[in-house]
């Protein structure tokens, strides 16, 4: 039990760290190869955050676990939205610039309500994971087809500053995703070990784990990144890094762990899980865009959002001791 604990830990802050240095390293790998900056926080920053989901759901999924693969998505969605955006927020409103982002939001509530209909069944198929994964291409195919048109886009801007303040050469930007994918996937199969053995361990299962202390865990690159670029008054990457990482958890997360293995959706996913996290994508779909004019998220707002997380996280585990 303590080595899994152990395991756990370690593994969380390896994550953490590999995650970290396989963005920066592919960020930077892309701008040397002439990626535009507004593909670069759209795709490579804003999906490549979801590195450690994807890493950790596609393991469960390999070693038969596959409700910690959806635990870990959309946990670390509820996470996203309700921790990292509803704390940033409260510490500094964010105001958000991006015509881009302003599109992709109403984008990844259409995602969140389709994923409900490969839910709703009991289970995600394979069928239902390739539909995810197809959903998944044509969304890649238009972020890339958006992010080559000319023009200003404050998303853009917030990316190119973020990469002039961390220059790289390529030698070393290459040597960094590399090293950060290494680490991403040695981490995770740490985490995945640790995890399904301190579940077995108290008789919880697996899907509440990824919900809970995976989810969070795998959120925390989205955390530090946002509080770095909050700082650097880079609200639109803020947002930017979130929306990307839903978008991402949702399909290709989700998709990936369907199509290695089936999931069995327990039914509390449909009347807890998905309605908060669904809950939560709406809210910060209407505070974003705002009702006139300029999205911005108030402390009021981000208090909402933060309560909400921490109430959710308490209803998890007074249910698990409950149900002890």
């Amino acid at each position: 039990m303590l080595m899994a604990i152990i395991a756990v830990a370690l593994g969380l802050a390896v994550l953490v760290w590999s995650a970290d240095r396989f963005v920066d390293g592919a960020a930077a790998t892309s701008r040397h190869l002439g990626l535009p900056p507004l593909l670069i926080g759209m795709v490579i920053i804003g999906f490549g955050t979801s590195a450690p989901e994807l890493m950790v759901s596609g393991l469960s999924a390999w070693q038969g676990n596959p409700g910690l693969a959806l635990g870990n998505a959309y946990g670390s969605n509820i996470a996203n939205i309700g921790l990292i955006v509803g704390l940033v927020a409260l510490l500094s409103p964010l105001t958000m610039h991006s015509q881009v982002l302003r599109q992709e939001l109403p984008l990844l509530m259409l995602v969140t309500v389709a994923s409900l209909w490969c839910l709703q069944d009991g289970d995600v198929s394979r069928w239902d994971a390739v539909l995810l994964l197809a959903m998944l291409a044509a969304l890649l195919t238009y972020s890339v087809m958006r992010g080559r048109q000319k023009g200003s886009d404050a998303l853009a801007d917030n990316t190119t500053a973020n990469l002039d303040a961390q220059e790289m050469t390529l030698k070393r930007a290459i040597t960094w995703t590399l090293v950060g994918l290494v680490m991403l996937i040695a981490s995770s199969r740490l985490l995945v070990w640790g995890a399904v053995d301190i579940a077995s361990a108290f008789g919880v299962s697996d899907l509440v784990i990824g919900l809970t202390v995976v989810a969070i865990g795998t959120s925390l690159p989205e955390l530090a990144s946002s509080i770095s670029a909050v700082r650097k008054n880079e609200h639109d990457l803020v947002i930017g890094n979130v929306v990307g990482s839903n978008l991402f958890n949702t399909l290709a997360v989700v998709g990936l762990a369907g199509i290695i293995n089936p999931i069995d959706v327990d039914s509390a996913v449909l009347v807890r899980d998905w309605p908060v996290m669904a809950g939560l994508t709406l809210a910060l779909t209407v505070f974003g865009i705002g009702w006139k004019g300029q999205g911005r998220i108030n402390r009021l707002e981000a208090a909402l959002l933060l309560v909400t997380f921490i109430t959710y996280t308490t209803w998890l585990v007074v249910s698990v001791i409950g149900g002890r």
